[in-house]
C-alpha cells in the first residue's frame, strides 16, 4: 500500500484508541491493526507503517481527509517544547508521545456526533451513533459512511427515536440537517464567532460548540471547560485548579492539546469510566 508521510511524533495505536475505547464506530471502523472509513464511494484502509501510515487507495481525494483524520493539523514539536517546564504535561507528554488526537472530517458528522454524546456516556453514545449510521448510511466493505445532511433533513423525527435517540435530540438532528450553514465560511471566523453562530442553532450547546472547535477544526485554543471528562481530568491532575474555564488560560496556547493529553491520561490510568 502506497505510504503517506506523517508530521512525527506519531503513534498509530495510540493515536486512534479512541476507535476502540468505547466499542466500534462505523464510520472509522478499527478492523485487524488498521481503521477503515469511507471516502466517497470507496472504503479507505489505514494501517501503521514506519514514517506515517500506509493508505488503500491513496489519491488526490482520500489523502486531505486521511490526514485530516489522523490530526496532522495539530503542531506535537510545539506543545512537547511548551509543555516542557509544566510539570504535569510533561510527564504526560513523554508517557504519551506520539498521541495525535484524531479529528473529524466532516463538519456535519462532528455535530451529530456530539449532539449524540449529550448528558449519555461514551459508550451508549458510539451505540446510538453506530445505529444511526447503520440505519442512514452506506456500506462499502466493511465500513459504513456517515450519513449526509441531505438524507436526514428528510427523515422523521420518530424514525431516531426508533434508534435509541431522544425525541428532543431527534428533533435536533433533523433540525440541524435542515439549517443551510456554510461550513467552508465559517471555518474561517475567530473562535469566538463561530461558537456565537453555532449556539444559535438548536440544540447546540456551548460543550457542542467547544468540541467542534476541538474535534474539527483542531483550533489550538479549544477548551471544552463544560465537559465532564475535561473537569474530572483537571480536578485528578490539578486538585488547586478551580474553575475549570478560567484554569483554561493557564494552557495557553495550548488548551485543546492539553486536554486531549489529560483525558487520555486520566482513561489509561482507568481514574475515569469511560
Amino acid at each position: 500500500m502506497p505510504l503517506l508521510r506523517l508530521p512525527e511524533p506519531y503513534d498509530f495505536e495510540l493515536s486512534t484508541g479512541r476507535y476502540r475505547a468505547f466499542g466500534p464506530d462505523l464510520a472509522n471502523l478499527w478492523v485487524d491493526g488498521s481503521l477503515r472509513r469511507v471516502v466517497g464511494r470507496r472504503e479507505v484502509r489505514i494501517s501503521p507503517a514506519r514514517g506515517g501510515v500506509r493508505v488503500e487507495p491513496l489519491d488526490a481525494e482520500t489523502r486531505p481527509v486521511v490526514r485530516k483524520l489522523l490530526g496532522t493539523e495539530f503542531d506535537l514539536g510545539s506543545f512537547y517544547e511548551w509543555a516542557g517546564p509544566e510539570p504535569v504535561l510533561a510527564r504526560l507528554t513523554r508517557e504519551l508521545a506520539g498521541l495525535r488526537p484524531p479529528l473529524a472530517p466532516d463538519p456535519f458528522e462532528s455535530l451529530v456526533t456530539s449532539i449524540t454524546a449529550q448528558q449519555i456516556s461514551l459508550h451508549a453514545a458510539f451505540s446510538v451513533r453506530n445505529r444511526l449510521i447503520e440505519r442512514f448510511g452506506r456500506r462499502v466493505g466493511q465500513a459504513y459512511s456517515f450519513p449526509t445532511a441531505q438524507r436526514l433533513r428528510r427523515t422523521d423525527p420518530d424514525e431516531l427515536v426508533q434508534l435509541g435517540f431522544s425525541h428532543r435530540k431527534a428533533e435536533y438532528v433533523v433540525g440541524l440537517a435542515a439549517e443551510k450553514i456554510d461550513f467552508a465560511a465559517l471555518e474561517q471566523l475567530p473562535d469566538e464567532e463561530i461558537k456565537a453562530r453555532l449556539v444559535a442553532i438548536r440544540g447546540l450547546g456551548e460543550w457542542t460548540a467547544d468540541w467542534f472547535l476541538a474535534r474539527h477544526l483542531a483550533r489550538p485554543r479549544a477548551w471544552p471547560a463544560g465537559d465532564l471528562g475535561v473537569r474530572k481530568a483537571v480536578a485528578a491532575f490539578y486538585p488547586e485548579a478551580g474553575d475549570v474555564r478560567a484554569f483554561g488560560e493557564r494552557l495557553e496556547p495550548f488548551q485543546n492539546l492539553s486536554a486531549h493529553y489529560l483525558l487520555a491520561a486520566l482513561y489509561s490510568d482507568r481514574r475515569l469510566e469511560p
